[in-house]
């Protein structure tokens, strides 16, 4: 009886399971993602990092990772992470120049190797796979490609710089040309105002000469007969 409850039991965790991953939109699934760059440079004898995260909406328990070189399907390590609060642990490494650099400490998801001395056959490409039993087991991955080089290239930036410099010359001289067009149009109007304040003027005093209607002409004193 015992028996049988168990695979009650299992047959019931797989349904969940089997139909969890059905009702779950692509959207929401687990994420891998080795950065933005997906082409990464290295001198020959240095180190590298190759980086890869993951991210899940409903977490993951006993998730599965491993990373591949090229097209091969033998892992150049693997390892697992139980759960959110344990960092990974790996269980498979083909070489001893690769170290696993990650955490999974604070919601980092991190689970990047290190490649030590290099070496130009290291040259490549590489991707890192993932795997969580909450979802059913579907596997997730992302790629980045390795050039491992004598010297890295400095680059030049002096037309970059030419460009900015002549973009931001016309931007500032347009910017002027602004300031001085609302300089003049705010000296045109306080002149055409004054103008307009002195014919008003000038007419106020002309009919006061002139004596007419309600102009305020000198009185006369009365002549004596």
């Amino acid at each position: 009886m015992r028996g049988a409850g168990d695979r009650g039991k299992a047959l019931a965790r797989w349904l969940a399971t089997g139909l969890l991953g059905l009702l779950i939109p692509v959207s929401l699934s687990l994420e891998v993602s080795v950065g933005k760059a997906t082409i990464i440079y290295a001198v020959n004898g240095t180190e590298i990092l190759l980086p890869c995260t993951f991210s899940s909406c409903i977490g993951f328990e006993d998730l599965r990772f491993w990373w591949t070189y090229n097209n091969s399907d033998s892992p150049l390590i693997e390892g697992t992470v139980k759960n959110e609060k344990s960092d990974p642990k790996v269980k498979l490494k083909d070489n001893d120049r690769i170290t696993l650099e990650g955490t999974t400490k604070e919601k980092k998801n991190n689970i990047s190797i290190l490649l030590r001395d290099l070496k130009f056959s290291d040259g490549g490409k590489y991707t890192c796979h993932v795997k969580n039993p909450k979802e059913n087991n579907l596997e997730h991955n992302a790629t980045i490609f390795l050039q491992v080089v004598d010297e890295l290239e400095e680059v030049d930036n002096t037309v970059t710089l030419i460009i900015l410099a002549v973009v931001g010359g016309v931007i500032g001289l347009l910017i002027l040309i602004l300031l001085l067009k609302k300089l003049i149009t705010f000296i045109l109007k306080k002149t055409r105002e004054k103008k307009k304040e002195c014919l008003v003027s000038s007419s106020g005093n002309d009919n006061t000469e002139n004596g007419l209607p309600g102009s305020k002409a000198e009185e006369k004193p009365p002549t004596k007969v």
